[in-house]
């Protein structure tokens, strides 16, 4: 109730927030107001499908939520909130913009500088717990060849893990990713069936101690790749 803006992440992802919005009594903060803003406008979205929500954890329904995990994505959403800190605040506008452009310019800088560091891993076959990581994949070349849950929500079954063991070796898939709050069990499974490494990757800011800020977010994924890659060579 004592906020002026609002920034949600969009699409499927935070359905439950409009009810809260609802609740403030403020038509500034609800969609279409003032402060409200979709940082998800604009994107080009991947994995657009028919069908809207389904059952079990959130849905993909509109396209894959997780957008922000292509770091060139951030043009657009830092876009969407300047646009509305403008609005709220035009005598400043000219300053938020001057951020904006100053954040960009250093972060085209650090994304060179990962693709660099990731491109040893280009091409090669990974497997995730969930998908998350499909904006991440086509910023840095990387190639997840499938999910460990058959559904986002949905433990796989003894069936399931028999046959990703069996496509993990076909295909050589030698690292699997998951997010720290996502089951170890089955991940481990599979790493001590197959020979493959774990890497445990933040898909938001404050997900691992270590990414405190959207460029630490970067730093803490890429390294995590790279050390467990490392415990895959010959």
């Amino acid at each position: 109730r004592g906020a002026h803006s609002v920034v949600r992440v969009g699409l499927d992802y935070d359905l439950w927030l409009d009810r809260l919005l609802r609740q403030t009594g403020k038509p500034a903060l609800l969609r279409g107001g003032a402060g409200h803003v979709d940082a998800s406008n604009a994107i080009v979205l991947l994995e657009v499908k028919g069908g809207g929500l389904s059952g079990g954890g959130h849905s993909h329904g509109a396209g894959n939520p997780h957008y922000w995990l292509d770091p060139a994505n951030a043009n657009v959403i830092t876009g969407n909130i300047v646009e509305a800190l403008a609005r709220l605040d035009p005598a400043n506008g000219k300053y938020y913009e001057q951020r904006r452009i100053d954040f960009l310019a250093h972060l085209e800088q650090r994304i060179r500088e990962w693709q660099a560091q990731l491109a040893p891993l280009a091409g090669k076959p990974l497997l995730t717990y969930h998908n998350n990581w499909p904006y991440f994949a086509r910023r840095f070349r990387l190639n997840f060849v499938g999910t460990i849950e058959p559904r986002p929500g949905v433990a796989p079954s003894p069936a399931a893990l028999s046959g990703l063991i069996k496509r993990m070796r076909d295909e050589k898939v030698l690292l699997i990713v998951r997010h720290p709050q996502e089951p170890a069990r089955d991940v481990d499974f599979l790493a001590r069936k197959s020979g493959a490494r774990v890497a445990i990757l933040a898909a938001s800011v404050g997900d691992l101690p270590s990414a405190q800020d959207y460029f630490s977010l970067f730093e803490t994924n890429v390294a995590a790749l790279m050390a467990a890659s490392a415990g895959n060579s010959p």
